[in-house]
């Protein structure tokens, strides 16, 4: 396996090798991992995602897969790199992490079988596919604002070729304690065939992401939090949670809500509301169970 990332050096994006606890560039210059700034390992044109893949996901919402993948796609501009901040809109109180593992093409592909759709991965990354839960009464459907805000996908810290993705851990650690931790064993459909759905009637070049799925307990995550997400063999994605700038407006569009549904989604299929943390700040709300326990 190798590692490439992309990082800003003396102000330019650059590609370096992983050497170590350092970052090298073609040309001898070096930065300290933990000090450079990382960009994400590649440049997409769209970024496309799986909607249930999981078995232990699946088994949680208490559902059961529908016969072949289903998919949503995250605008370009919600694409962040490791290190960055993942931001909250102030007036959103519903935002959840969920660990996954990213695809990058390297050829464009088009119609091909699942047993050739490997020679058109360029590698691997670590992503989180981030979600405003806030909007799940708006977007449901094509999940726009839910996963696809500013910030919601932040994706690195590398790009990892020759990476064998079976059988593979991949965790989230919310500020030092692990939340979800599943096996890509679990995955309904691996990587190579979601390439090869997408690729039957959507055109895939270089640098797109399809973000593969991910495991059970996808949970609200809060201003000051950090999430990592760990995958075997691909590194660790690093990203801290703050509340945004500005809040979302109120004199145009659907505003945030704190729905049944929203719930449902924000704290798991067996949710249930009595004693979770209440966010702060104006407008908190805070909620009490209508769903008898499991």
């Amino acid at each position: 396996m190798a590692e490439e990332r992309h990082v800003l050096m003396d102000g330019y994006p650059t590609l370096v090798r992983v050497e170590g606890s350092e970052l090298v560039a073609n040309d001898g210059r070096r930065v300290a991992a933990d000090q450079a700034i990382h960009l994400p390992p590649s440049t997409p044109s769209k970024i496309i995602c799986v909607h249930l893949n999981y078995s232990s996901r699946v088994d949680e919402f208490m559902t059961k897969l529908p016969a072949a993948p289903t998919y949503f796609q995250k605008p370009v501009s919600a694409l962040s790199g490791h290190g960055a901040d993942v931001v909250r809109p102030e007036g959103c109180d519903w935002l959840n992490y969920e660990g996954e593992i990213a695809i990058i093409i390297g050829k464009t592909c088009r119609n091909v079988a699942p047993a050739d759709a490997g020679d058109y991965i360029a590698g691997y990354s670590v992503s989180n596919d981030y979600g405003l839960h806030d909007f799940r009464d708006t977007d449901a459907g094509s999940m726009l604002r839910v996963k696809g805000s500013d910030t919601l996908c932040p994706v690195g810290p590398g790009l990892v070729t020759d990476w064998d993705f079976r059988g593979k851990q991949i965790r989230t650690i919310v500020n030092g304690e692990v939340k979800q931790d599943g096996n890509t064993d679990e995955m309904q459909w691996d990587m190579h065939y979601l390439v090869a759905d997408i690729a039957r009637s959507i055109t895939l070049v270089p640098g797109d992401i399809l973000l593969s799925g991910t495991p059970a307990n996808s949970r609200t995550v809060y201003p000051g939090d950090v999430v990592e997400v760990e995958v075997e063999g691909l590194g660790t994605l690093r990203n801290t949670i703050v509340s945004g700038p500005t809040a979302i407006r109120t004199d145009v569009g659907a505003q945030p809500s704190g729905s049944e549904e929203v719930m449902s989604t924000a704290q798991g299929g067996d949710w249930e509301f009595r004693g979770i943390r209440s966010p702060m700040g104006p407008g908190a709300k805070h909620y009490e169970s209508t769903v008898d326990d499991e």
